[in-house]
């Protein structure tokens, strides 16, 4: 149940921050290709250890 509830979220929580880099990337003129990408792939890589977090808190408040 955790690792499909983590699944879930990463899917919310991985765009989510990885448009919040963008989008603060953007906001300082670093808008180019690269800084883009690497924003990006930065915000999914975060994104998985703090969906298995937010998972398992769930999991473990409703059980």
């Amino acid at each position: 149940m955790e690792t499909k509830l983590a699944l879930v979220l990463f899917a919310v929580i991985g765009t989510t921050l990885a448009g919040s880099i963008v989008t603060a990337l953007l906001s300082i003129n670093m808008d180019g290709g690269r800084e883009i990408l690497i924003g990006s792939i930065t915000g999914f890589l975060l994104a998985a250890p703090i969906s298995w977090l937010v998972a398992r808190r769930m999991t473990h408040l409703i059980g």
